[in-house]
């Protein structure tokens, strides 16, 4: 049996052993300790919550850290309302800033009435596990495959599949979150500045008739559009692309001659797809 003095020993080294750990854990807590401005839980708290990365930040804390460090404006949330983003500015005593509208754009108008079947696809109803299968089935191996994965995983309920079961984006509830991009196993949407009207909706690398037998209104690689737009416009794999870098050149004169409608003119706020029968294809020589 250990007599009391040494227990009193035992007890003597376990307090000295804890205090030496107190005492350096609470050294180390202070040389790396790193302060963190109060504001950015505030921010971030100001901020909806939705964490869609459309800033260009993982999430709504690290778009609030940028706002605190102002490296960027409170302009950047496009999800935010403008007095939400107007009293963010205010709390951090800064401009709101100004940011170019971007909206997902679908470079596909290949919907069931133009675009014909090869194959009847049966299995699970997702556009990916299609894709997996020969393709999808449809003509157009390059083509949108109708079966909403876009749709489902847009969480701002900015698309909608019209009734030729093409996905139609609302450019007023886009917040360019990029979620229908990476859903897309085509590869069929883009983000781009609400201001380029320009647009091939098309990715086709057929020409000619195998072109539109896969699909009415793909782009045939006719070249017209690169002839009435030079520096714009180029041919490249049989598909007309347009260069934005030049979008000052851009005008509806480069949709004029073309025979497919592949090429069209929006306006604005325009939705793509939305009515065959719109203004969207005014002007194409069909």
């Amino acid at each position: 049996m250990m007599s009391v003095s040494g227990l009193a020993l035992s007890a003597g080294i376990l307090g000295g052993v804890g205090t030496f750990f107190a005492v350096v854990i609470a050294l180390v807590r202070k040389k790396l300790y790193v302060w963190e401005d109060p504001r950015i839980d505030q921010v971030a708290g100001m901020l909806p919550g939705a964490n869609c990365g459309a800033c260009g930040h993982p999430g709504c804390r690290a778009f609030a850290e940028s706002l605190v460090m102002g490296t960027n404006q409170p302009a950047g949330c496009t999800v935010a309302s403008p007095d939400g983003r107007a009293d963010i500015a205010a709390f951090l005593g800064v401009d709101v800033g100004t940011a170019a509208t971007r909206v997902a754009r679908l470079l596909c108008a290949g919907g069931c009435d133009v675009a014909p079947r090869q194959a009847d696809y049966l299995g699970l109803e997702t556009c990916r596990a299609a894709a997996a299968v020969a393709g999808g089935g449809k003509a157009c191996s390059w083509g949108c495959l109708h079966l909403a994965d876009c749709k489902v995983a847009c969480t701002f309920d900015a698309i909608y599949m019209n009734d030729v079961e093409l996905p139609v984006v609302i450019p007023e509830k886009c917040t360019a979150c990029g979620d229908c991009v990476e859903a897309c196993p085509k590869d069929l949407f883009v983000l781009m500045p609400l201001e380029h009207r320009l647009i091939v909706q098309c990715k086709s690398l057929l020409e000619g008739e195998d072109a539109e037998a896969a699909c009415a209104v793909a782009c045939n690689a006719c070249g017209r559009c690169a002839a009435d737009a030079p520096g714009l416009i180029e041919m490249k794999n049989g598909l007309a692309v347009v260069d934005y870098t030049k979008y000052a050149l851009a005008s509806p004169d480069a949709i004029r001659r073309c025979p497919t409608g592949a090429i069209v003119w929006v306006e604005g706020a325009q939705q793509l797809g939305a009515d065959r029968r719109g203004p969207v294809l005014e002007g194409a020589a069909r």
